[in-house]
């Protein structure tokens, strides 16, 4: 949770201020090639956890028929190969409630190495479905998290134990949270027609977030898995512009799911999800698998004022692309170079300022040990365009560069030393901000040998204006190769996921 991290080996990319260009290692160029692994691990959780609220009474009659315990399994594949499985049991309890514990075990192959994950999930649902409490652990390669929440109306609180650090914090959902199960015979009820649209609040416990989507009865579809023809329901999702596919049999049973992230579940007997073993190893690479690859021949920005892209977009989803140094017109995206102030100016205002210098629960400004540490950093040096490079270097040389599948959060990354380009650019934040500096996190797409991978980097207050900045890759000002596409944390970059397989760039060379 987490899709879940970026970029960068030709000369420019790592060129910053005032250095020679010097070649990246191996590392490095993992780290900046890791940015979506949250974002697709989120994807994955939203198959794994969905809510799908139609109407009450088809709700209540269908947990009546469902209260049977049971188990159930899933094998999880990605480009058509097995990387895990999915277990589910379902348990009856008094007052008409239902609990359910599920375990997920995954093998995710990212840049030449396999990170195995593991998830599990205890959740109570309420007599009418509402989620009533869970709790929730997830481990990778240098991550552990546990949550405990529970729910009270619209509201569902938590506390994050990510072993380095304890996080509390609640989200407001627009109705009762709903967590869904593989079994959906509700979805099928008051004689539901194709066309026919519902807006659902759901909560996510691996990415810990609230959001609304859209769920579309497609109709009745001819579809072949395991070389066998089913006729079964269609349902799409629409997910902040990611369209998630399921297929029902007449039972309301999860038949398949399927992602834009190029990942598929599809229901299995026992035996044969779990034939996935823990010598598997996928040889399909994630990110280079969901990457952009440029139509034509990229160009060189080394030496360009300004460098523009053609960008076709997916249909029904928003960027504000018009922001900072970038203007959008007519499907072109032009990206100016930006240059630093000849002066430190130390009472810079820009739009958004304020915002730019909260604190949150991930990005932990206030922290006395986050304002410790920028405080020792920044000591003795005047304030503005000076200041951040220091607090830029420091974050640059002090993370070590390696994927890290889990919540980035500023204080886990202090006392772990471990991150890919988000952890880079929470930390990074986290300290600025600290230091009074407004910093803004971005995230969008940066190329690399042949093609755009998913990324994440900074913008900070100096001089009146925004300006770019990437501690992944140690570049202030960022390269024009770095597109951003959305500002703010993880709620906000799961928008992300809509570009994915649906975008195109094409350089412009003049």
């Amino acid at each position: 949770m987490n899709p879940q991290l970026r970029r960068s080996t030709i000369n420019s990319l790592l060129k910053d201020s005032d250095s020679e260009p010097r070649p990246p290692s191996r590392r490095l160029t993992i780290a900046v090639k890791s940015g979506l692994v949250v974002v697709w691990l989120v994807l994955v959780g939203l198959l794994l956890q969905r809510d799908f609220f139609v109407r009450e009474l088809d709700t209540r009659e269908a947990l009546a028929l469902e209260r049977d315990k049971r188990v159930e399994y899933q094998s999880i594949y990605f480009k058509d190969e097995k990387i895990g499985y999915v277990e589910n049991h379902f348990i009856p309890g008094d007052n008409q409630t239902l609990d359910i514990t599920q375990k997920a075990v995954m093998h995710l192959a990212i840049a030449g190495q396999t990170h195995p994950v593991e998830l599990d999930l205890r959740a109570r649902l309420g007599s009418e479905n509402n989620l009533s409490e869970f709790t929730f652990s997830f481990s990778s390669p240098f991550y552990r998290m546990n949550a405990v929440g529970t729910v009270a109306g619209n509201v569902v609180s938590f506390t994050l134990d990510t072993g380095n650090n304890v996080i509390r914090d609640s989200v407001s959902l627009a109705g009762p949270p709903r967590l869904s199960t593989s079994r959906r015979s509700y979805l099928l009820g008051g004689d539901i027609a194709p066309g026919e649209k519902v807006k659902i609040p759901w909560f996510d416990p691996f990415s810990l977030s609230g959001k609304e989507s859209v769920i579309e009865y497609r109709g009745r579809e001819k579809i072949l898995i395991n070389d066998r023809v089913y006729n079964l329901h269609r349902f799409s999702e629409n997910f902040g512009g990611a369209r998630l596919n399921s297929w029902l049999d007449d039972e309301g049973n999860v038949v398949k799911e399927e992602s834009p992230a190029g990942f598929v579940f599809i229901r299995e007997p026992e035996f044969k999800a779990k034939s996935f073993t823990e010598g598997d190893r996928p040889p399909s690479d994630l990110l280079a698998s969901v990457a952009v690859k440029i139509v034509g021949k990229m160009i060189d920005v080394s030496d360009k004022p300004v460098a523009r892209y053609r960008l076709t977009l997916p249909d029904g989803v928003e960027f504000d692309l018009n922001s900072g140094r970038q203007r959008f017109s007519s499907d072109i995206l032009s990206v100016e170079r930006e240059e630093l102030p000849a002066a430190d100016d130390s009472t810079a205002s820009c739009q958004d300022m304020a915002t730019a210098l909260l604190s949150s629960p991930y990005i932990q400004a206030s922290s006395p040990e986050i304002i410790k540490t920028s405080q020792d950093i920044t000591a003795a040096i005047p304030p503005g365009a000076a200041r951040v490079k220091a607090l830029a270097q420091w974050v640059f040389e002090r993370l070590e560069k390696r994927p890290v599948i889990g919540i980035p959060d500023a204080l886990t990354t202090l006392h772990t030393g471990v991150g890919d380009c988000n952890e880079h650019a929470s930390l990074f934040a986290a300290l600025a901000r600290a230091a009074g500096i407004p910093t803004k996190i971005a995230v969008g797409v940066v190329y690399h040998k042949q093609a755009f991978y998913y990324h994440a980097w900074n913008e900070v207050c100096v001089g009146n204006r925004w300006i770019s900045l990437d501690t992944t890759t140690n570049q202030f000002p960022a390269d024009l190769t770095h597109l951003k596409f959305i500002e703010g944390e993880l709620q906000e970059q799961m928008k992300i996921g809509a570009l994915i397989n649906n975008l195109q760039i094409e350089p412009l060379h003049d």
